[in-house]
């Protein structure tokens, strides 16, 4: 069964920090590119970051910029969400997804969410004091 599982998320307050997990079972992540989404209570799915299948190629949201670093250790089947000076905006459910982009090369980050073929269930983060 192909499954992204996040993990890492929890309560941190305000300047706090945590690094998520989207880790892969059932198919290896060589090949896709990853995107972390968030969405908050009452608002839309919204994109944070994005990182290519080779690493080589990273995108992030301008509201995450310089505060967040995504990373990949394919030999774990694994991408990381490095989250720091978090703010109570941050607050929301992380999501993790992958897109196969063999064809697009491995410096793709897919533009849109429905290129995505595969979504995790989702980690809360709450930040809040």
């Amino acid at each position: 069964q192909l499954q992204l599982v996040e993990s890492g998320g929890g309560l941190v307050q305000p300047g706090g920090s945590l690094r998520l997990s989207c880790a892969a079972s059932g198919f290896t992540l060589d090949y896709y590119a990853i995107g972390w989404f968030r969405q908050a209570p009452g608002k839309e799915r919204e994109g944070v970051s994005c990182i290519s299948s080779s690493g080589g190629s990273t995108n992030y949201a301008d509201s995450v910029k310089g505060r967040f670093t995504i990373s990949r250790d394919n030999a774990k089947n694994t991408v990381y969400l490095q989250m720091n000076s978090l703010k109570p905006e941050d607050t929301a459910v992380y999501y993790c997804a992958a897109d196969y982009t063999y064809s697009s090369g491995r410096y793709y980050c897919p533009r849109s969410q429905n290129e995505y073929d595969y979504w995790g269930q989702g980690t809360q983060v709450t930040v809040s004091s």
